[in-house]
This record gives C-alpha cells, structure tokens and sequence, in this order.
C-alpha cells in the first residue's frame, strides 16, 4: 500500500502590508522609510524595511517616534482601511485560482492547500509573479506539511535572501530540518508571544527545535492542550484544520477611539447609531440576529489627570433582531441611562451576543410580535452595497464629526472612489 500523501500547506503572506498597499499608487515611496499609523493617528501598525532598519518599532506610540521621523525623514501615513480591504480581496481571488483548498487568515494571509501538486516550487514561483504583476503586491510563499510548519517556512522565505520569496520545509531532510529548526527563536512559532518565550525559557525550551522534542507530559501539564497541539504541528501532525467556510460569529463588537475628548450626550448617541449600523450590518451578511444589547462607555485611562468613569450596560431584547432601527433604539436608551455630564470620553462600543440563525426565532409570551422592518433592512443593505458604505443611513449616523477618527495623512481611496482614480 502506498504511503498517505505528505501535506502540502502553502501560507502566502503579503509583505508589509499596509505600506505596500500605499507604495503600489506611489512608486516615488518605494525606497522612502515610511511608516502606517492606527486609528486616531495614534501607534505604528505597518513598517517599510527602511523604518524598520531605522528602529522603528512595531505597536510604537507616533508621538515617541518624531524626534527619529525628523532626523532619518520617516513618512507617516494614516490608515486607509478600503484600499487595504479592496487589495486584499484581489489577492485572495487570484490565490483562490491556484486551489480549490484555502483559507484566507487574516487580511494579509492566506493559506492555500497545494498538497499533490506536481512542481510544487514552480507554483510556488507563479503565484508570487501573477500577485505581483496584477496587483503589484510583494508577496512571500511558505510551505509546510502543518499550518504551524508552514508560517516558519514563510518566516524564512522572507528573512533569508536565497529563498528569493519562497520556502518549502518539506523538500528538507530530516537533519535539515533539525538544523534549521535549531536556529530559530521559539518565538517565531505561530501563537508564542513574549510573555509565553520567558516561561518556555525557564523549562529550557529557547528553540523552535528544543520545542519540538520537549517532553510532552510535562509541556502539557504546564502549558495546556494548545501547546500540545503546537508541538505536535511542529512534529508534522497535523493538528489544526484548514477551515475553508468561515464559521459564523458568536459575538459582534463595533467600538472606535475618538478623535477628540467627547462631552455631549447627542454626539456619543450618533457615534453609538453608527456602530449600531455597521454590527447589524454583520449579523444580516451572516444571517442571523442577536438577542443580547451591551452598550460601554469610556474616559482616557491614560490621562489619569483626569476623572475615570467607564460604565457598561446590558439588556436581552424582547425577540432576537437584526434590525439597524430597533439596535439603535436600544443602544441609544442604554447610553442615555449611563451617561453622565461631568466626564470626557474617549471611546464607545456596542457588542452583539446570543446570537443565533434567523431561522431560529423563540417567542416571548408576555411581549407583543414587534413589525418586521426585513425589506427595508434588505433595501438599506443593497443600496450601500451598490452606492458604497454609508449611502443609506440610521438616524443621525455621522452627523456630529467631534467623534470621527483622526485621519490627517490618509491617502486617497484610489479603488473604492470615482473621484480618486490615480490619473496616468
């Protein structure tokens, strides 16, 4: 009997993401140091390799980088989150040509199951030059029997120069695998962050390969079933599917930072109206309806000069809805009950639970069948695909712009709007 097929995961990742997005409409920032700021303009999120060299670190508060901004001329942009969305979408569609296997990670992540498939580098190769060529995004190729195996293939396809783009750890023997292994911090590996190294450390695991033959029983006793699973991914045992439907969500939290100190009842109820919008908006896309409202409140906790004062309410609804006009009801009365005149806030969220398929509806015996506003949610969501996110709007929703994010070096939407095509 022939032996089971190795498999071959390849993990496509898109180098520096959200500078790359910007470099692709502004070749003049090809070799510029330039960094991508969060909401509000507030920490780096994406660095070029130019930064990153500079010492540029990433999650870094912006104002703690300007002195080193103005002394190298580091370029800072604002996040523009419909050019990153909208580049993304073409390269999963161009990977998903290559598979019928994949599952899009994150949103620069891919993972694309190329198991059996004959030239395996050669593949490896054209995905990387057809990305490049229709969309102009550099990309890197990792491949690895196990999902775990395959982000440190990727981790090496883009550290190592020779790998010109492209690793595959199974074409390794197994001393090449030991050696390399060997060489790479156990912090590289796929769910091992910082706090998790220092503990590994104290048991002797300092390697991705001291991970790998560490005694079971005592990793699990200390560390749990997940790092068991991570030992026996980096073993090739594959331990964690290759999800190809998204799973629906459990829980939906729309909140934002905002891009000034907020006093004024009207304007934290038109933020709250919009989130209340956009989370509606994500349960009807999945089909489905919560039965559970929790509205927050928040001061800067970082300004301790100032009073503190973060309340959260939450009610179950009379019957589970996806209904933009009856959330935002129930979240605007919530915030009138927490809200209190003598603080300054700083952000504000809603959050969705119990959420379950629409084709699974309990009554309520004690409270009356409320209208169903189905076809007018059906209408609200096939205008704002059609004409573009915020077309139709609940209530006041934007109105008030104190609470907008800060977005001053954001460039144009140059995919998502008429008015912003690059000109040639």
């Amino acid at each position: 009997m022939a032996p089971p097929k190795v498999q071959a995961l390849a993990l496509v990742d898109c180098n520096n993401f959200y500078v790359s997005c910007e470099r692709i409409f502004r070749p003049d920032l090809t070799h510029v140091p330039m960094v991508v700021l969060s909401n509000n303009d507030g920490c780096v999120v994406s660095r070029s390799n130019e930064a990153k060299a500079l010492g540029v670190k990433m999650g870094a508060p912006w104002f703690e980088c300007t002195a080193l901004a103005e002394q190298h001329g580091i370029l800072a942009m604002s996040s523009n989150y419909a050019l990153y969305a909208d580049m993304s979408n073409r390269v999963m569609n161009i990977l998903s040509e290559f598979s019928p296997r994949s599952e899009v990670y994150s949103i620069d992540e891919c993972f694309v199951d190329l198991t059996g498939t004959p030239q395996l580098r050669d593949v490896s190769y054209a995905m990387r030059e057809r990305i490049g060529m229709w969309t102009g995004m550099p990309v890197c190729v990792g491949i690895g029997p196990t999902k775990t195996l395959a982000k440190l293939a990727n981790h090496v396809a883009k550290k190592h120069p020779r790998s010109k783009g492209v690793f595959n750890y199974n074409a390794l023997s197994p001393e090449q695998k030991t050696q390399l292994l060997a060489h790479i911090s156990v912090e590289e590996v796929w769910g091992v962050g910082h706090q998790l190294t220092q503990k590994l450390a104290r048991h002797g695991v300092h390697t991705v390969q001291d991970l790998r033959v560490a005694h079971v029983p005592t990793l699990r006793a200390e560390f749990g079933v997940v790092m068991e699973k991570t030992q026996r991914e980096l073993q090739e045992v594959p331990c964690i599917a290759l999800q190809e439907i998204q799973p629906e969500r459990q829980q939906i939290i729309c909140s934002r930072s905002f891009g000034g100190m907020v006093t004024e009842l009207d304007v934290l109820k038109d933020a709250l109206s919009t989130f209340a919008a956009n989370a509606c908006a994500k349960l009807r896309a999945q089909n489905s309806h919560a039965a559970v409202i929790q509205v927050f409140l928040q001061t800067n906790r970082f300004r301790k000069e100032l009073p503190q004062y973060m309340p959260s309410l939450a009610v179950p609804l009379p019957y589970p809805t996806h209904d933009s006009l009856e959330v935002n009801r129930w979240a605007s009365y919530l915030c009138e009950r927490m809200f209190k005149p003598d603080y300054q806030y700083k952000k504000a969220g809603i959050m969705l639970s119990e959420i379950s398929p629409v084709t699974r509806r309990q009554g309520d015996l004690l409270e009356p069948e409320t209208t169903s506003n189905a076809k007018l949610m059906q209408a609200l969501d096939q205008l704002n695909q059609r004409y573009g996110r915020g077309t139709v709007k609940v209530s006041t929703q934007g109105a008030f712009k104190g609470w907008q994010m800060r977005q001053e070096r954001k460039s144009p939407n140059y995919t998502t709007c008429w008015d912003a095509i690059p000109v040639v």
